[in-house]
């Protein structure tokens, strides 16, 4: 049956009686959705997503009884359900614990819907929909209760001979934040080249993404500034609305030029420029995400002579970018996201 025969069944876990009632209305406005619960904190959407079985919740991070983090950890080990996250952009403590509920499983991070009002209220709506039957279609699997431990950090190495990797660029999109925790959080504090991402996520959250990254890291992560200088052992994100590219001067390059695939930032963009100007110097890694945004410019890079790692399907929230990537022969490695981290420090030591 269907989606447009059934109607997909979504649960709202919202504490705000205001934001609640906006977005049940905004998905009980769409024909292809339908609202089957409603709750006020974590502990009733763990207890009523094992009790409706809904196809997808959207919830807040902020909640009484049990807050967005462990309710997404307790779904997932007990009833896994695509969960996409609405947060309050502007707040700090919204962003970081929404960062943290992606990392416990939640696949997605959308903005609050502005109110009615508002001009750019018919996108959030727009926004919210069309994320909520994308998330539905994501097959997950039932995660085994987890210490929080931050992952076992990789050591330097030793280099072998001269080292000839010069940057390696790295993209994702859904399931791409808690991937990318993983490898930067892995990552020696010691590493000899740049490194730049590219992760598709809502506007507004690109500094937040950045700090959060930041936290779970031994490396120092930024938002990436048009102009400034590449410098070894940073990590610089794409900002919002720009794409991120270098200069042949050892510079960040960020650009407004046109969406490529719909996006913007763009891993295809990236991946282009760094095949451009450092050639087999280059190492290109393509993470979870749905598409095939980054297969383009990973072209471009191999005909250049660099390096391509791409994370496989077993680890991946969605097996779509990488999967592209494979399918076409561009993987010179297909690795568990948790071997990515030493796969890099063995690439840039000569191995």
């Amino acid at each position: 049956m269907s989606h447009q025969d059934r109607g997909l069944r979504v649960l709202v876990a919202e504490d705000s009686p205001v934001a609640r009632r906006l977005l049940v209305h905004i998905l009980a406005g769409d024909p292809e959705l339908r609202v089957v619960g409603e709750v006020a904190d974590g502990r009733q959407a763990v207890r009523e997503t094992a009790r409706l079985r809904p196809d997808v919740i959207v919830m807040d991070v902020l909640m009484p009884e049990m807050n967005g983090i462990e309710a997404t950890r307790q779904i997932m080990e007990a009833t896994p359900t695509p969960i996409v996250l609405v947060s309050a952009s502007y707040d700090p403590d919204d962003v970081t614990q929404s960062f943290e509920a992606l990392q416990a499983g939640a696949l997605t991070l959308l903005p609050k819907p502005r109110a009615p009002q508002a001009s750019g209220f018919a996108d959030d709506c727009a926004s919210l929909t069309v994320t909520v039957k994308l998330m539905a279609d994501v097959k997950l699997v039932r995660r085994h209760p987890a210490r929080a431990a931050r992952p076992a950090r990789v050591g330097p190495g030793r280099p072998r001979r001269e080292r000839d990797v010069r940057i390696v660029a790295i993209a994702s999109s859904t399931g791409g934040p808690a991937a990318l925790a993983r490898i930067l959080g892995a990552l020696p504090g010691c590493v000899p080249v740049p490194i730049l991402v590219v992760q598709h996520i809502a506007a507004g959250f690109h500094h937040g993404l950045a700090d959060w990254l930041a936290s779970v890291s031994a490396l120092p992560v930024r938002l990436a500034t048009d102009g400034q200088p590449l410098l070894p052992g940073e990590v610089l994100v794409a900002p919002d609305d720009r794409h991120l590219g270098v200069t042949g001067h050892g510079r960040v390059a960020l650009s407004r030029e046109p969406s490529i695939g719909g996006h913007r930032p763009s891993a295809t963009y990236l991946f282009r420029s760094v095949a451009e100007r450092y050639g087999p110097g280059a190492v290109g890694v393509i993470l979870t995400g749905m598409g095939a945004d980054g297969v383009a410019g990973l072209q471009t890079l191999k005909a250049s002579h660099g390096t391509v790692f791409a994370q496989d399907e077993a680890t991946s929230v969605v097996y779509g970018m990488p999967r592209e990537a494979v399918a076409m022969g561009l993987a010179d490695r297909i690795l568990p996201v948790g071997a990515i981290a030493g796969a890099l420090v063995e690439t840039w030591n000569g191995a």
